[in-house]
């Protein structure tokens, strides 16, 4: 069991930045910064990595002092024992239990991040302090390129070789619907939901792909929603979401595409088509809430209520709106904003016979296989299951 002492021994310590953003760092009781990790983290500075990273890292960093454990002493097989305690599946007996109800332990993607932090913690501490040589050893395996890895190569042809982690859980198949809304959702969450600006965004995630840091992180400025706008991007109304890092409400996009303001407009960026509901949406928004609360920061979503009524609404609290919003109009299962970017590209996928290269423009997705295999997950038993789509299935034949 953890003792009292060793969960108050170490923290993150979140620093605001001159330029507005935002540096995470873990300290000691005493103030005292924890130089293994800080010169770590300074690696990732002004990026949302860094704060993911300090989160796994202070809670490793317990666990190893727990264990007393210091870095010239830490082999392989204590990594995996801390991965089997946070639920990762090991063969091998990990020791007391770490994560205690009420936490859960990590699922498969966070334990693949908490695998890469760990190994560049270590690679860079090892190479840093010059010592452990073995575990260094241990954690620069390398494994044979896949044919995913040669096709996303520059020069994936004359690939031997690619980096591998020891500590990475084996993936196996992905499930084809893993994140999908429940019917009649759109439905349920507008009538539950009390304000302008909840329906707005209920409209906008339901009809795009955006992620709901991108939405959060809107100003006024980046939205063009009338033709022929003077950016020239796109002819049709739309909206630009730009990576700021200074954010007031600490929510930022995850793409980081450039972007530039020439006289005054926005240009560039990651681009988005807007529907006439959403225009309607948004007019019937700003000419009451908005108009009423809003205070001089220009960001699209505000708060309103509480003592900082009028200032930027952030993403997380734009979350629990959804989940609460879906509690109140009985949808099962628990509404996730991701889920809104599987369900655009399974309606896109639905309406236009299969094809996941409208899917992936609609969408902005990297690549139509992206398409095929993360985000589009159609109804297997339709008419309309396209011989193409069939064949990039993961599914065997047999069930078919």
């Amino acid at each position: 069991m953890r003792s009292v002492v060793v969960l108050g021994d170490l923290r993150v310590q979140p620093m605001k930045r001159a330029g507005g953003g935002w540096s995470y760092t873990i300290v000691w009781p005493d103030g005292s910064v924890d130089e293994e990790s800080d010169s770590f983290l300074r690696m990732y500075d002004g990026s949302g990595t860094q704060k993911t990273y300090a989160y796994h890292l202070v809670d490793h960093l317990r666990w190893r002092v727990r264990e007393g454990l210091r870095t010239e002493a830490v082999e392989l097989l204590d990594l995996h024992r801390y991965m089997g305690a946070m639920g990762a599946q090991v063969q091998m007996p990990f020791g007391q239990p770490w994560r205690m109800p009420p936490k859960r332990l990590y699922g498969a993607s966070a334990l693949s991040c908490l695998a890469a932090c760990l190994k560049g913690f270590y690679l860079h501490q090892c190479s840093r302090l010059g010592v452990n040589d073995e575990l260094r050893a241990a954690l620069e395996v390398r494994r044979l390129p896949t044919q995913a890895d040669r096709r996303r190569g520059l020069l994936g042809h004359v690939m031997t070789s690619m980096p591998a982690n020891p500590l990475a859980p084996r993936k196996g198949s992905r499930p084809r619907h893993p994140k999908m809304l429940p019917n009649g959702y759109r439905a349920g969450l507008l009538g539950a939901v009390n304000t302008a600006r909840d329906a707005m965004v209920v409209t906008w995630l339901s009809d795009t792909s955006l992620r709901i840091g991108g939405l959060a992180s809107l100003y006024l400025s980046d939205l063009h929603l009338r033709e022929n706008s003077e950016c020239g991007d796109c002819k049709s109304p739309h909206l630009h979401v730009c990576y700021r890092w200074g954010n007031p409400n600490r929510s930022a996009a995850k793409i980081k595409p450039d972007w530039v303001v020439v006289d005054g407009v926005v240009t560039k960026g990651e681009i988005y088509r807007v529907s006439p509901a959403m225009i309607s949406s948004y007019f019937a928004y700003m000419t009451t809430e908005y108009a009423q609360y809003a205070a001089g920061h220009g960001m699209l979503l505000i708060q309103l209520s509480g003592p900082r009524r009028g200032e930027p609404w952030s993403a997380d609290a734009a979350g629990g709106m959804l989940r609460r919003a879906g509690r109140r109009a009985g949808l099962p299962g628990r509404i996730r904003p991701p889920a809104f970017r599987h369900q655009i590209t399974n309606d896109v996928l639905d309406v236009t016979n299969g094809d996941a290269f409208v899917a992936k423009a609609v969408g902005n997705w990297a690549s139509a296989r992206m398409v095929d295999e993360v985000y589009g997950h159609p109804d297997r038993s339709a008419a309309r299951w396209t011989p193409r789509s069939w064949r990039t299935s993961r599914l065997p034949a047999a069930r078919w």
